[in-house]
């Protein structure tokens, strides 16, 4: 199995990669709809933080309101390490089992699309680092237009990250998402287009190896 590790900084157009990548033929497997369901009404992770951080975070049918929620830990670091070490082993645990099922299916290539995948040390379940790279200026105008917020709180949402400055230096591919989407486009097909090959090289090896 091959796993291609997706990563950038929020608004830097992961998402639009991600997209790409499966109209391509890619087995995408999503942290963050990983995370989304885990803390869904009665899940494992849901208890916890109900737990943590009261009830005052619930909806009235009882989803969590994750915009609360979300203020509450981008203002409090200490707050933000407590929900994700709620979180992160749960999500950390369902990535390894979508991966096998993946395998089970027949793939021989994976794409974990993950956020902190370098921030959280989970760097090391992939075989290359893809980052999704923008201007820092870009990702902040990106961030208080798509999600409604003053520039205060986006810019406490985007430090609560690594910079995607210091980001690209891990990685094995970067996608320059400055431009037009025609441009990544082509960007992502090509290391899409590479990313197989070197799959199949791999698969090739394991079988002279039997």
């Amino acid at each position: 199995m091959y796993v291609i590790g997706l990563t950038g900084g929020i608004s830097s157009g992961k998402s639009t990669v991600s997209a790409i990548l499966s109209k391509a033929g890619a087995y995408i497997i999503d942290a963050d709809k990983i995370a989304y369901e885990i803390t869904l009404p009665q899940q494992s992770a849901w208890h916890e933080i109900v737990e943590s951080f009261g009830k005052d975070i619930l909806l009235a049918d009882g989803n969590i309101d994750r915009t609360r929620l979300g203020e509450i830990v981008f203002k409090d670091e200490m707050l933000r390490r407590k929900l994700e070490k709620i979180t992160h082993p749960k999500i950390r645990h369902r990535l390894y089992d979508d991966i096998n099922n993946a395998q089970a299916k027949g793939y021989d290539l994976v794409v974990l699309d993950v956020a902190l995948l370098i921030e959280v040390g989970w760097s090391n379940i992939a075989d290359e680092i893809w980052v999704v790279y923008v201007e820092d200026t870009t990702q902040l105008e990106r961030l208080k237009v798509r999600n409604s917020l003053a520039t205060e709180q986006a810019i406490a949402r985007i430090n609560s990250q690594m910079s995607l400055t210091e980001k690209v230096k891990y990685a094995d591919v970067i996608i320059n998402n400055n431009g037009s989407i025609k441009q990544t486009e082509s960007q992502v097909l090509e290391a899409w287009h590479r990313a197989k090959q070197k799959a199949k090289g791999v698969l090739h090896g394991s079988n002279n190896m039997e």
